[in-house]
């Protein structure tokens, strides 16, 4: 069943494939369409191609990290407004201020539960409805 009323586009960027499979599943379950990335380069193809509602990046990720992929999205007037939401294994101030700074909207320390994920889509999916 759908928790925001429609189905949203989500974007998952993570190289890790089990961090990739668990959010699918998981957002899938919550009737959203999900588009996956390995990296940041992978990510920002998709991004043009997909149009997301919704961004889940991770920080650590070899070529791009996820504060870059971040802020290249956010430069990117089309896609300004679409909100991201960081996922990290590193649960610190530091680098959840430095989401911030990029332009991200929250942070998710991984390992995430269905609930953490459906939570963000619930409070961050809805704003960019009918953007596109």
């Amino acid at each position: 069943m759908n928790t925001t009323g429609s189905t949203l586009k989500i974007l998952v960027i993570d190289d890790s494939n089990t961090i990739r499979r668990s959010a699918e599943i998981f957002l899938k379950q919550g009737g959203h369409e999900v588009m996956l990335a390995e990296d940041g380069f992978d990510a920002l193809a998709k991004v043009n191609d997909c149009q997301p509602n919704l961004i889940f990046c991770d920080i650590l990720m070899p070529r791009l990290d996820g504060y870059q992929t971040c802020a290249i999205i956010k430069r990117h007037a089309k896609f300004s407004a679409v909100p991201i939401v960081m996922l990290s294994s590193k649960d610190g101030v530091f680098d959840k201020a430095r989401g911030r700074m990029v332009g991200a909207q929250d942070y998710l320390t991984k390992p995430f539960t269905k609930d953490q994920l459906l939570q963000a889509v619930r409070q961050f999916g809805t704003a960019t409805q009918g953007v596109n």
